[in-house]
C-alpha cells in the first residue's frame, strides 16, 4: 500500500492517528509473512532488517506455527478464555480460529494499539459475539483489563498471551512487571504464553537491527533467554520448557528443518 497507490486512503489513515511516514511492528510483520497491510516506512524497514537479518522470515513464520499449536494445546487443556495482547494484523488462523473450532462458546479478546489492527480485527469480529478486539496499549494493564472484562470471566482460567509482542516493550518499561500485573489477575489453572526474539544467536546483527529500528521510531528489543525466563515471573515453563519456537511441540515430534535459523523463544507456563 503506497500513497502513490492509494491516495484516497491516507487522509482516512490519518485521521485515525496512523502514522504513515513510520514503522509499526505489527505492519513490519506483517509485510514479512506476505502481507498487504502495510505502508512503505514497514517495508523499508522490514527490508532492512531483513538484509541485516535473514533470518526473521523463518522467525515470523516459526511464531505464526507456534501460535497455532500454543492454542490449539490450550484448548485441548480446557481452556475457553484467551486475552492475545499486542495480537497484531489477523492472519489466518488466528487465535479465535483455533480456539473455537469445536468449541463456538470460547471467548477471546484481542488487544493492539495499531489503529489499522483494530479496525481490521473489528471488522472481522462483527459477527462473532464470543470475539472481541480492545485498542489500547499493553502497558495500560488497568483499561485493558477492564475492557477485556466485559467478555471474560477472570475469576475462571484465561490464557494470557504475550506473542511477539513484549520484544516491542522497552527495557524502562519493564516488561517482566507489566506480565507480573496481568498475571495477578489471572484465576488458578489460567496459563501464560510467552515468545519473544533472542539476541542470542547473532548478537551484533541483532543489536545492529534494534538500533536501525529504534532510529525510525520503531521499537524491537531482541533479549537473551535469561531475560526472557524472568518475563514469567517465577511460573515455570511446561515441557519442554522455553525452548526455540519451532522446538515447542512441533507437529509429528519433528521439529521444522529451519528450527535453528528462527531465532525466538517460546514457552507456556500454568498460573
Amino acid at each position: 500500500m503506497t500513497e502513490r497507490d492509494e491516495p484516497g486512503k491516507y487522509d482516512v489513515w490519518k485521521s485515525l492517528g496512523i502514522r504513515i511516514d513510520m514503522p509499526h511492528p505489527a505492519r513490519v510483520y506483517d509485510y514479512i509473512l506476505g502481507g498487504k497491510d502495510n505502508f512503505a516506512a514497514d517495508r523499508e524497514m522490514a527490508e532492512l532488517n531483513l538484509k541485516l537479518v535473514p533470518e526473521m522470515v523463518e522467525s515470523a513464520r516459526g511464531n505464526r506455527q507456534f501460535l497455532v499449536r500454543a492454542v490449539r494445546f490450550l484448548r485441548e487443556a480446557g481452556i475457553r478464555q484467551f486475552l492475545d495482547i499486542g495480537t497484531g494484523l489477523p492472519t489466518s488462523p488466528n487465535t479465535h480460529e483455533v480456539a473455537q473450532d469445536g468449541h463456538p462458546d470460547a471467548r477471546v479478546v484481542y488487544v493492539d494499539n495499531d489503529p489499522i489492527v483494530f479496525t481490521h480485527a473489528e471488522n472481522l469480529m462483527a459477527d462473532n459475539d464470543s470475539t472481541t478486539v480492545v485498542k489500547a496499549d499493553l502497558r495500560d494493564t488497568g483499561e485493558v483489563l477492564a475492557k477485556a472484562g466485559q467478555l471474560l470471566d477472570f475469576t475462571k482460567p484465561v490464557a494470557l498471551m504475550f506473542v511477539a509482542v513484549l520484544h516491542c516493550v522497552l527495557d524502562s518499561d519493564d516488561p517482566a512487571g507489566i506480565a507480573a500485573r496481568y498475571l495477578a489477575a489471572l484465576a488458578p489453572g489460567s496459563y501464560v504464553v510467552i515468545s519473544h526474539s533472542t539476541d542470542e544467536f547473532a548478537p551484533d546483527r541483532m543489536h545492529k537491527a534494534s538500533a536501525d529500528a529504534a532510529e525510525r521510531g520503531a521499537i524491537w528489543i531482541p533479549r537473551g533467554k535469561e531475560a526472557i525466563a524472568r518475563m514469567f515471573n517465577g511460573k515455570k515453563p511446561i515441557d519442554p520448557g522455553l525452548v526455540l519456537v519451532s522446538q515447542w511441540r512441533p507437529d509429528g515430534d519433528a521439529p521444522d528443518p529451519a528450527t535453528d535459523r528462527a531465532w525466538t523463544y517460546a514457552g507456556i507456563a500454568e498460573v
